[in-house]
């Protein structure tokens, strides 16, 4: 697969980079002989940026490299690429789960030779997964899927724009799928001129590329049709080539890439709102589709289809309709003749024999044993499976990835026994994801437990958790996994897990803020209760 895609990425620009003093192909070695070029990804030809992975020899494992492609004895091009390559230094202070993490920077006399036709490298960290051209080739992504896949990556933007950099996301092979189904920018380095407004575009045109297919921005790979435009010289909207297309979210992606008129979209924080609500309605709209959908149709020749095979024989099918009507009449015959002789037996005639029996006595009372016998020991109905004895962590902490504070010393509050002490978040200006993503707390048990409940006993009524497994103690936040979630009330709010989990790491991820009197966005969390599966 891999070789397929390199063949196919680099065929158009070989001739280029030949010229330039090498040829890029797989078993090529750059940067001072250090990475081991294995598959081509894609290239950015705005910028003569090669998209590639790699080998790193020195501590075996694999890379994303962004090389820029170039004459070193063109000073514009020279200068461009040293644009590039500072701006992703920059970057690589940055973190978040939503982009790769800039390794390396490699220049010209750093890292790079003038003989290897290169200008520079960007180095990253492999983002495991698919392309996001891979995955629209097929198909369009459902409306409700989309939303939430451009809202993870609106997060990252989001966070981005507030440390005030620009990420550069604006090219599809640039993205890569996540195996737990979010957007990454793999291939980080930023054009020159690039700006904020470029991002926020560029979520529209990412938007656009899940519902229809198409890419809306210039400058896309030659493997991704281009946005259709109206004669007026508007991009079509989504909605006018996929019928499925809720209105709201075709308009959102045209609101966010173009420039020109009222009601455009600026911000990525007003995408994430709009994101946010249309996922949420479009999620509702298909759970109610699969629950009427639950009752089996039935075609007009008497079919009732189901998730087996059907059976395609005629003649079968009607036989088989037959004995299941013949099983059915003697099930309801088998029945009626059963309560008959129920009601026989507990209101008899005078002409039974052998005693009356009370049935209108309590189903509690039992009539008095024989006198010298002891009486027969009562049955009790079978229990219900109940939860286990409540498992107390052996360590909590705040979890608060790419940031510091949150009261890190009053973690252990949140699991102390005393509902009188409490862990708070700071207070923050601004509702979550604004600021950031989120904040929490990470618990540690001593040994892997089965968890199935949460309790939390908050102070803060509006705050919304998500409850999260992960394998190690300091995990980033795209390595952990959702396993529940819900809103806390004041005072005790129980959030059940999707399904029983094992693990010996769980994270009280907040994702949503309370507010107080003065408008402050902070929550509190007084107790924590972990509940095993009995």
């Amino acid at each position: 697969m891999d070789t397929r895609r390199s063949e196919q990425a680099g065929e158009a620009s070989q001739v280029g980079i030949r010229a330039q003093g090498g040829s890029l192909a797989p078993g090529r070695v750059v940067g001072d002989g250090r990475y081991r070029l294995l598959a081509q990804f894609g290239v950015d030809e705005r910028a003569a940026a090669h998209l590639w992975r790699a080998r790193d020899g020195q501590l075996k494992r694999d890379v994303a490299l962004t090389l820029l492609v170039g004459d070193p004895a063109d000073a514009e091009a020279a200068r461009l690429a040293r644009r590039t390559l500072e701006r992703a230094a920059h970057a690589s202070k940055f973190g978040h789960g939503g982009v790769a993490r800039v390794l390396d920077v490699l220049s010209l006399g750093s890292g790079v030779t003038s003989s290897e036709g290169l200008l520079g490298v960007v180095v990253a960290e492999w983002t495991k997964g698919s392309d996001l051209v891979d995955l629209v080739s097929q198909r369009p992504v459902a409306p409700a899927a989309a939303a939430r896949m451009v809202q993870a990556l609106a997060e990252a933007v989001d966070h981005a724009h507030q440390n005030g950099l620009v990420l550069g996301l604006d090219h599809p092979q640039r993205l890569r799928l996540t195996p737990d189904g979010a957007l990454k920018l793999a291939f980080p380095g930023p054009l020159p001129e690039a700006t904020l407004r470029d991002d926020v575009k560029a979520l529209g045109a990412v938007l656009y590329l899940l519902l229809t297919g198409r890419w809306a921005l210039p400058g896309g790979p030659a493997a991704i049709p281009a946005a259709p435009h109206a004669p007026t010289g508007r991009v079509v909207p989504p909605r006018s080539l996929v019928p499925t297309v809720p209105v709201e979210l075709s308009s959102l992606a045209v609101r966010t890439i173009e420039d020109g008129g009222h009601g455009g979209i600026r911000t990525s924080a007003a995408i994430l709102r709009v994101l946010g609500q249309v996922a949420e309605a479009e999620e509702r709209t298909q759970l109610i589709k699969a629950v009427g959908e639950e009752e089996a149709p039935v075609e007009p020749d008497g079919t009732v289809w189901t998730t087996k095979k059907p059976v395609k024989d005629v003649a079968r099918r009607k036989k088989l309709a037959f004995g299941v009507t013949v099983l059915v009449v003697a099930t309801v015959v088998i029945l009626a003749w059963g309560g008959m002789m129920l009601i026989n037996l507990f209101q008899g005639d005078s002409k039974s024999s052998g005693p009356q029996i009370n049935v209108a006595a309590s189903s509690s009372s039992q009539a008095p044993p024989p006198s010298g016998q002891q009486p027969p020991p009562t049955q009790q109905p079978p229990s219900v499976p109940a939860l286990g004895a409540a498992v107390k962590p052996s360590a909590v902490a705040v979890f608060n990835p790419g940031s510091k504070g949150d009261s890190p010393g009053r973690a252990k509050n949140a699991n102390d026994g005393d509902p009188g002490t409490s862990w708070k978040t700071d207070e923050y200006d601004k509702q979550f994801p604004v600021l950031k993503d989120g904040v929490g707390l990470v618990v540690t048990f001593k040994d892997p437990i089965n968890l199935s409940q949460v309790k939390i006993d908050a102070g803060s009524p509006g705050s919304k958790v998500e409850i999260r497994s992960t394998d190690k103690k300091n995990p980033k936040l795209d390595e952990t996994k959702v396993v529940g979630g819900g809103d806390l009330a004041a005072g005790e709010s129980t959030i059940a897990l999707q399904q029983p989990q094992q693990g010996q790491y769980f994270i009280i991820w907040i994702t949503r803020l309370g507010e107080d009197e003065d408008g402050k966005f902070i929550t509190e969390l007084k107790e924590l209760t972990f509940l095993p599966a009995g």
